[in-house]
């Protein structure tokens, strides 16, 4: 399964949005080597080219300050998704959420800053799980 399938339903209702200049330039430079699919581009980066990744990749770790500029205000926009066909969505709280590993029940505050500090604080659910199961499975078999 492409990993942006695990979104995929959110897409439509994401807001429109259009590429930034390096974003444009990342994505001519990966459309000039590979085949057009889905991906995920950021928006921040600074000087470099922002980071991207195809849609069957693991996202990029998603960190806080993807949610906040340099003054510690909010970032509405931190990640878009460019389609195949010219679309491009800004990536929602609820998407981010989804690729950190968190389900798509867990409902966050509203304020983007602070969605996006838990989000980007925390240590993805499916990880901690798979840690956990695995110190378990290890305690279960060591003789206290």
């Amino acid at each position: 399964m492409k990993r942006y399938g695990v979104i995929a339903h959110l897409i439509p209702t994401m807001p429109d949005s259009q590429l930034l200049l390096k974003q444009q330039q990342a994505l001519d430079q990966f459309l000039a080597t590979n085949e057009p699919i889905p991906l995920l581009i950021e928006r921040v980066g600074g000087r470099k080219l922002p980071k991207y990744k195809p849609g069957s990749y693991p996202a990029n770790t998603i960190l806080r300050a993807h949610f906040t500029d340099h003054k510690g205000c909010n970032r509405s926009k931190f990640a878009d998704i460019w389609l195949p066909n010219g679309t491009v969505k800004s990536l929602s709280i609820q998407g981010a959420a989804i690729l950190q590993g968190f389900p798509s029940w867990y409902e966050f505050p509203p304020e983007t800053a602070t969605a996006g500090s838990i989000i980007g604080y925390s240590v993805p659910p499916s990880f901690a799980t798979q840690l956990f199961m695995s110190a378990q499975s290890i305690l279960k078999g060591a003789k206290l």
